[in-house]
């Protein structure tokens, strides 16, 4: 039994998880849950043993200065708690638990094991674990996020996508099985991050994480220096591949598919989304507003979760899927 002395009772708790590593390209989803402990100010209150699930030569402590006292700063996985004050603009309070650590080196199933029994304790009624991926997406148009789940009430519930993933796994498919199987809703979110411009940051597909967290969970997320963050990105990647005619080429030719493959969405759906996102976010408009016929998930009293299915995650670059779907 985990013991969490100094936790006050939740309401409503959801909890978002992001592991740096394989799942994490360019940064993004460990940057977001980041960037909600930051804004938030969340509050931690446990860590896992890093002796239990990290190798130490593969991620490595670090040393700094403290006042002129050298520390030691172990890789590990830490949990924060964050009360989300009037989430629905009527006075409603959401609260949320963040998870956010490096993707173990070993001992998987317990270590998802020891997140789900955080997750019991809290009586956590949903886990979104955030990851990205390379891919072939322009730098110049918006970051897809696929939201995808193992659990078909779920995928109707919230209008996911449901996973036929078949393929190599990281911690964030893994950890979404987990969860699956003890009877706790659970989904991910993949942001798909250019694979020609990979190296981190990326605020453009973190900013892209956070909004749709911010539909999916009808809370009003501060995205502080975000927004200019990510212009001010997409510039600097602008600029970088006008000096190279190929990469400028290549750009040009990923910008065709895109706007081929989604020019129905882009006249219709898509836009009715951006500017609801507008509209909540327009001065004087109360927060935390949802898009018609897409409720934030919050679990009825008295029903039960359904019952474990198989699924995974979206491949990453290299992996074969027979079905082609992420």
């Amino acid at each position: 039994m985990i013991e969490l002395e100094g936790v006050p009772e939740l309401v409503d708790p959801v909890m978002v998880a992001a592991f740096e590593g394989w799942n994490d390209a360019g940064d993004a989803a460990s940057t977001a849950v980041a960037h909600l402990e930051r804004e938030w100010k969340g509050e931690v209150f446990a860590a896992l043993d890093a002796e239990d699930y990290y190798d130490f030569q593969v991620n490595r402590p670090q040393v700094f200065m403290d006042d002129g006292v050298r520390k030691v700063t172990w890789p590990t996985t830490r949990l924060s708690v964050i009360r989300v004050e009037d989430s629905d603009g009527k006075g409603k309070r959401r609260d949320l638990v963040l998870v956010r650590g490096i993707e173990p080196s070993m001992r998987w199933r317990s270590f998802c094991n020891e997140i789900l029994g955080f997750a019991h304790e809290l009586g956590v009624e949903l886990v979104l674990v955030m990851g990205a991926l390379l891919g072939d997406t322009p730098h110049t148009r918006p970051v897809p996020v696929t939201a995808v789940t193992s659990d078909p009430d779920l995928a109707r519930t919230m209008n996911l996508e449901e996973s036929r993933y078949e393929g190599p796994a990281g911690i964030v498919g893994i950890l979404q099985e987990a969860c699956t199987h003890a009877g706790v809703p659970a989904a991910s979110l993949w942001a798909a991050v250019p694979h020609y411009v990979s190296q981190p940051p990326n605020p453009k597909a973190t900013l892209a994480l956070l909004n749709r967290l911010e539909d999916m969970l009808g809370v009003r997320i501060p995205m502080g220096e975000l927004a200019e963050d990510a212009r001010a990105w997409q510039l600097g990647v602008d600029q970088l591949a006008a000096e190279d005619s190929e990469v400028a080429e290549y750009v040009q030719s990923l910008e065709e598919a895109r706007d081929t493959a989604e020019l129905p969405e882009a006249s219709g759906e898509a836009i009715a989304k951006e500017f609801e996102r507008y509209l909540r976010r327009r001065d004087g408009a109360p927060d935390g507003g949802t898009a018609p016929g897409t409720a934030p998930y919050r679990r009825e009293s008295g029903t039960q979760p359904p019952p474990p299915k198989p699924g995974g995650e979206p491949p990453r670059p290299g992996d074969s899927d027979e079905d082609g779907e992420e």
